[in-house]
């Protein structure tokens, strides 16, 4: 081998930075276990234990905590450096956000009432539904076929104010669009800055945020993160921070009661309608009832007053304010109702309260029975005196009786208004509402006279977590328009350890068994390839840690399957050396032609194994991007290791006298004189997989495939129970109307776990729906669960054994329409990619037509037992991201035996001459024999111990991968070279080949 020297130099460089990356994991980990020990010395609520853990941690990023010698490292530069943890194995939350573009084209139309562009908009929104387009896109596109003489530059739409300096009166609609575009993609620029920063300061450890493609979609990852509806709060917020001056409650009670009075006599004539021979209410029964509920609620008589009869109180006031900014006090489960009932009744309101605003206040606590009323004085406008926009900067702070609270700095215009806004309330003893989000945090009066310098604070019932969020949202700034969550992934941290161990017990067996069986088979060689094989594994993880790359259960697996790829390109070069040694020639000799020969298959083989990766990468996201990212850098770390790093070791080894047989006692010879006529056994072969493909067809037609939420939308739960559970009595409680209507029910790994998946709500992205589903899942399940376990406690887990729901997942319809549609131009972009690939190498499209052929066959066998096998399979089935990811693996895999057999083919075409095509080809599969079984068995080997022994959720991946392994050897052997035969014998495909042959290796 050439350039000894400089590989030996590589190779050497290669380990230390791996080793020198991974040295920063193993201390950040030494760090975080003795920060949990910590937090747990002094706390024993669990999320106590958090915040100290995190508080722990903060305290050390600027502390040196990592001497390497020739550098010291904080804690800050010891995360930045480690390998990151998706969240199937640290546990956390997953979601991809939704800027609403309508919002943002409504805010740059200053939310204009012309009917075509509101049509346009409404019409954008159902041609989303069935469109791969942008919403942006689907506008254009609705505008255009309803506008008539109406133009996007009319001054009823873009050409106003606003945008007075971008749209001009005489601009076409072309023009105006590649402004609107512009301002569009500038305001997503600007809600995916707000939220990072609001990422950046949330607390936990290595988020990701990334935009993704065009429309308004940001991917949003947070390890380690337990509280959903903290992340969603932070990440969902609109945070228009507003300040309005308040009726009080002597301005608008009289109202109230107004309101509470014509219901009631609304309430008594339809009644008197429904029923002519009632007795007739008169309208002095009607005052003295009102008159009543008057008395009651403002304290003239003792009553119970969340008993206040509906007949004579329908507006449901639980009782009126006290003469501060509070109107009214109402049932906080009422809200939405009452609030419609006053709105709908503003003609009785005096001319000069015309405008205003009514806003609830923020509830004492998430279990409050009762949620109070403000009025704000608005304007014809609806704009507040002062704007969030004015903050320059909020912390969090405590108040003057030591509550948590939010303090703001104002810039210089805003400290002016907010003086002035001060004097206003306190000449009039008035009060300042601080509004969040159409909700009033506190409403304070001012009472030492006007507050000089811009400075102003929020209180109220904060914890410190909400005080610290709060402040954080303030900080980062107001997103440009609404943000919804259109897919969410969440895990425990509890199933993030389990999957931890479990992955590292089936990794470490596969290991074992390949090191050991590399030994049997190939003697001291084997133990060589060993060598080469551990190396590969540390350089796998020190680029992964380098890179920054997320390391994720699936990529667990993609790493395990890399151990299966490495071995197969040792195979390839022992088994040409033995061939080599077969034919007499010395050990040197045949050392370095083995390696020379291989080169040409383990290139091949690993080059359209790594094209399918490819796509995977480029069509994924989440755990199946890290999936396609471990399997590209073990693609390219085997090939050097097993090219570079083997054959140095191998030389080192004869150099020095040794003598290597590259087989042991019991494998001498073994597959090596084999000669098995395979092209005569082709149409028994062709007969078996015509009637499997059939049957797999027919039951794709009448029992179809177990379509994931991935795929059809919904919301998916994994829940733990203490004991074993029935699905079926579960799956009937659940399916109850009143409860989902519809669910399905699967135990997924032991009996007391199972997986739960509902359509119910599946159009409502709203934090509401998500509240209403987890709630009214928790209620049904109550009774298969340990008597005193709380809704809080059941969504974190409780106790030891973790009862309660473990992982939660969320996929849009229009998210799950759009996987769809990536899935099937990443599988058809393989084939296309594919065929293309092996037409350049092989210069005949008979070789490209048997391999696709394979690949269709392989792919339809796997699809066809998922479909024929799912309703009683004890593991999920699932057609979902992941089974996309294992289809693309098993073309990967099936080429890959395919192109090794294709190349023995063209290197004895060219060899022997005079032998016909099927003797030729017939020789060629008997010599790849060997390598054949030996690669399919080591992989095999490796995905039967991480499906027996790995995570639960991993399974069906796993099981798609066996059958495609299996499937996918046979096909090499039995359907490609077959296909291959039958077309090219129809011409003279062999001597036109041995002429491609020869001119290559003149031109060379």
């Amino acid at each position: 081998m050439q350039n000894k020297g400089l590989v030996k130099l590589f190779a050497l460089l290669f380990g230390l930075v791996s080793i020198y990356q991974l040295s920063f994991t193993f201390k950040a980990n030494q760090i975080e276990k003795e920060a949990k020990q910590f937090a747990q010395s002094k706390y024993t609520q669990s999320s106590d234990i958090n915040t100290a853990e995190l508080r722990y941690l903060d305290s050390l990023n600027n502390v040196e905590v990592f001497n390497m010698g020739v550098s010291k490292f904080t804690y800050s530069d010891v995360k930045d450096n480690t390998m990151n943890l998706g969240l199937d194995l640290k546990g956390g939350i997953n979601a991809i956000i939704q800027i609403s573009v309508k919002d943002i084209l409504k805010g740059l139309a200053n939310n204009s009432k012309d009917p075509i562009f509101n049509q346009a908009l409404e019409k954008a929104e159902e041609l989303q539904k069935d469109s791969q387009d942008s919403y942006l896109e689907s506008f254009y596109t609705a505008f255009d076929e309803i506008k008539g003489d109406t133009k996007l530059a009319s001054p009823d739409i873009f050409a106003n104010r606003t945008l007075s300096d971008d749209v001009k009166f005489n601009m076409s609609d072309d023009e105006v669009k590649s402004v609107i575009t512009r301002k569009v993609d500038e305001s997503i620029v600007s809600a995916f800055e707000v939220l990072r920063n609001r990422i950046d300061g949330f607390g936990v450890t290595s988020p990701n945020i990334q935009r993704l493609g065009n429309g308004g979609r940001i991917l949003i990852e947070l390890p380690g993160a337990k509280d959903r509806q903290r992340v969603v709060d932070i990440i969902t917020r609109t945070a228009q921070l507003q300040f309005w001056e308040t009726y009080t409650t002597q301005d608008l009670a009289g109202y109230l009661f107004q309101v509470n009075q014509r219901l009631v006599e609304a309430q008594k004539a339809k009644a008197e309608n429904e029923s002519n021979d009632s007795e007739t209410t008169d309208a002095e029964e009607a005052q003295d009832s009102t008159s009543s509920v008057i008395d009651d609620l403002t304290g003239q008589i003792e009553s119970d007053s969340t008993a206040v009869q509906e007949d004579v109180n329908p507006l449901g006031i639980q009782s009126i304010g006290q003469g501060g900014p509070v109107i009214g006090t109402f049932l906080a489960k009422d809200k939405e109702e009452v609030l419609r009932k006053i709105e709908s009744n503003r003609d009785l309101l005096p001319a000069e309260q015309r405008y205003v605003r009514f806003a609830w206040g923020k509830p004492v606590d998430k279990d409050s029975e009762f949620v109070d009323l403000y009025a704000l004085k608005s304007n014809r406008d609806d704009e507040p005196q002062l704007s969030g926009a004015v903050i320059t900067d909020a912390r969090q702070d405590y108040d003057q009786v030591n509550r948590p609270a939010v303090s703001m700095q104002m810039n210089a215009k805003g400290a002016k208004t907010w003086e002035a806004m001060t004097k206003v309330a306190y000449d009039t003893r008035g009060n300042i509402a601080i509004v969040l989000d159409n909700i009033v945090y506190s409403a304070p009066g001012v009472s030492t006279g006007p507050i000089a310098g811009g400075n102003s604070q929020i209180s109220g019932t904060f914890s410190l977590e909400e005080a610290t969020d709060l402040a954080n949202v303030l900080r980062a700034g107001k997103l440009p328009a609404s943000a919804e969550i259109v897919q969410a992934d969440e895990v425990g941290p509890s199933l993030g350890q389990e999957a931890i161990d479990s992955g590292i017990m089936s990794f470490g067996l596969a290991l074992v068994f390949v090191l050991l069986w590399m030994i049997f088979y190939y003697g001291k060689a084997g133990g060589f390839a060993d060598i080469a094989l551990l190396f590969n594994i540390l350089l796998i993880f020190g680029v992964l840690s380098g890179l920054g790359a997320v390391l994720t259960l699936p990529g667990i697996a993609g790493i395990v399957l890399t151990i299966g790829i490495s071995v197969d390109a040792n195979v390839l070069i022992f088994e040409r050396i033995r061939e080599e040694l077969a034919k007499g020639k010395d050990q040197k000799s045949a050392i370095k032609d083995g390696f020379a020969n291989a080169l040409s298959s383990i290139l091949d083989a690993n080059i359209t194994t790594g094209l399918t990766a490819l796509i995977l990468f480029v069509f994924g996201t989440g755990p199946i991007k890290g999936f396609a990212t471990t399997l590209i850098i073990g693609i390219l770390t085997s090939l050097f290791t097993a090219i570079f790093i083997t054959r140095l070791l191998i030389d080192w080894y004869v150099g020095r006298g040794g003598k290597l047989d590259f087989s042991t006692a019991l494998t001498k010879g073994f597959l090596q004189n084999v000669n098995i006529n395979f092209l005569t056994k082709r149409k028994i072969a062709y007969v078996i997989s015509g009637i499997l493909i059939t049957a797999g067809i027919a039951s794709l037609f009448t029992n179809k495939l177990d379509a994931g939420i991935d795929f059809v939308g919904g919301r998916t739960y994994q829940v733990r129970f203490a004991q074993s559970v029935s699905t079926e009595e579960v799956a009937k409680t659940l399916n109850d109307p009143a409860i989902f209507g519809s669910a399905e029910v699967k135990t997924i790994g032991s009996d007391n776990q199972l997986k739960i998946s509902t359509k119910y709500r599946v159009d409502d992205n709203s934090t509401e729906a998500d509240e209403e589903v987890q709630r009214k899942l928790y209620d049904a399940l109550l009774t298969y669960l340990p008597d005193g376990i709380t809704y809080q406690e059941f969504l974190d887990g409780s106790g030891d054994a973790k009862i309660g729901k473990m992982l939660s997942s969320k996929v849009s319809p229009t998210i799950a329409d759009d996987i769809q549609k990536s899935s099937f131009w990443a599988i058809l972009g393989s084939l296309v990619v594919v065929f293309l690939y092996i037409l350049i190498r092989f210069k005949r499209w008979q070789f490209s037509l048997g391999a696709v052929a394979a690949v269709f066959h392989d792919v339809l066998i796997v699809l066809g037992i998922f479909s024929i096998a799912w309703k009683w399979m004890p593991f999920s089935m699932e057609i979902d991201q992941a089974f996309i990811a294992a289809i693309l693996t098993v073309i990967g895999y099936s080429l890959n035996d395919t192109v090794v057999v294709f190349d023995r083919i063209r290197e004895f075409i060219n060899e022997h001459t005079t032998w016909d095509l099927g003797k030729t080809i017939n020789a060629s599969v008997n010599s790849t024999l060997s390598r054949t079984l030996n690669t399919s068995l080591t992989t095999l080997v490796v995905l039967l111990a991480m499906f027996f022994l790995g995570a639960d959720s991993l399974r069906g991946f796993l099981f798609a991968l066996i059958v495609g392994v299996v499937v996918g050897t046979y096909s090499s052997v039995f359907i490609a070279t077959p296909i291959m035969y039958d077309t090219a014998k129809k011409g003279n495909v062999a001597e036109s080949l041995k002429k491609k042959v020869k001119e290559e290796e003149e031109e060379a």
